[in-house]
């Protein structure tokens, strides 16, 4: 008797079969060895975020300032019978200088100035009577560096460097030397016990013959605020996964309101998504006349700062929390006095916004504006941007 023979679609029914299971096979474990090496790939670790006030209300001192008892001694007055609560202390100067022992680079280049002999006895000092310490470091203007390292710095079109109107060189942004420099001095500043690292000049040049500029890689408004971007994004993986601390950085003012970087790769939004806060110098001198259709901002701190930090919430979407302004404590071209700094503070409450810095470049503040716990009656001030 013949044995009968099976259909031929089911022999090709059976084949397919078999070559699907082989492929799911395959699959699944070219899917078992990825997910194995995804899940042996190193994980970063941040630190907690150290304690800090609830709303930052705090000043600027220079190294000059912060290391001298007589100096000390007056400013204690402020610390016990005012509502400040934070300083910033410069530790790396726009000329290069650097205030603090202990970073390798800037001892070699001649960069350290004793200005601060007793700086983390000061920091534990602060610290104990609640102040939070934040230390501010200039990143990309920076002379000693750039003529002790040519390779560093902004070229001129004949290969010198490059120098701004005042004749000071810069540090070529995009070169990852100078972000290693930077980083190593906020090392030490973490390990002598400061709670947050601010960067200030984290920009490309803006004064001078800008057209001049040459760099280590092609310059425009998208590679600049890309570098700068990246450099945040670079301070957070090198220090927070060791420290526990907060990052900032300091912005031109009219950012707030600028379409594009203006030139020097600050782009508020996109600076903001990558700092734990952005300080804006919102300073009504350095706004030039019709800003913001004000005719002297400068004779008007209340709305020219009301108006910059009005733009710069609508630039967050509203989420203010991470914008802390450096208010002007200073007079020039216009006397400023309390009435002048309060009227500040209180366009910052306006748009919401309670953190705030003084900048005062002697490290001379109005005693009566930071013991005031007052809020000035509001303006009522509306201020349509749309037209600006």
């Amino acid at each position: 008797m013949k044995k009968s023979k099976k259909p031929l679609y089911i022999i090709f029914s059976t084949a397919i079969l078999i070559v699907a299971c082989m492929i799911l096979l395959s699959l699944d474990k070219t899917i078992s060895i990825f997910s194995q090496e995804k899940s042996t790939a190193p994980v970063v670790v941040q630190q907690p975020a150290p304690n800090k006030p609830k709303f930052v209300h705090g000043v600027h001192l220079t190294a000059w300032s912060a290391g001298s008892k007589k100096f000390r001694k007056k400013f204690q007055k402020y610390i016990d019978e005012t509502t400040l609560n934070t300083v910033v202390i410069a530790v790396k100067e726009a000329n290069g200088e650097v205030y603090i022992p202990g970073v390798k680079q800037a001892e070699e280049f001649g960069a350290y100035v004793n200005a601060m002999p007793d700086i983390k006895n000061y920091i534990e000092k602060l610290k104990s009577q609640k102040i939070y310490t934040v230390a501010r470091i200039v990143v990309f203007k920076d002379t000693i560096a750039a003529k002790k390292m040519p390779e560093w710095g902004v070229k001129n079109p004949e290969g010198g460097l490059w120098e701004d109107k005042k004749g000071l060189s810069w540090l070529d942004p995009f070169n990852k030397a100078n972000w290693a420099y930077t980083f190593e001095i906020a090392e030490q500043c973490a390990n002598l016990g400061f709670e947050e690292i601010q960067f200030d000049y984290i920009r490309f040049p803006s004064d001078g013959i800008i057209k001049d500029c040459r760099y280590s890689q092609p310059h425009s408004s998208g590679t600049a605020v890309q570098c700068i971007v990246d450099f945040i994004k670079e301070a957070n993986l090198r220090l927070k996964p060791k420290y526990s601390l907060y990052i900032s950085v300091d912005v031109f003012g009219l950012t707030t309101s600028a379409d594009r970087d203006m030139g020097i790769g600050q782009r508020f939004e996109a600076m903001a998504q990558e700092a734990d806060f952005i300080c804006p110098m919102v300073y009504p001198s350095h706004y030039p006349k019709e800003s913001y259709n004000i005719a002297e901002p400068n004779s008007q701190p209340y709305k020219t700062v009301y108006t910059g930090l009005r733009y710069a919430s609508k630039r967050m979407e509203g989420n203010v929390s991470k914008i802390r302004p450096y208010l002007q404590d200073f007079s020039l071209g216009y006397k400023y006095n309390s009435e002048e700094v309060l009227a500040q503070m209180q366009a910052c409450y306006d748009n919401d916004i309670y953190e705030w810095l003084l900048w005062n470049p002697a490290s001379k503040y109005n005693f009566q504006a930071l013991k005031s716990t007052e809020v000035i009656n509001k303006k009522n001030t509306t201020v349509d941007i749309s037209t600006h």
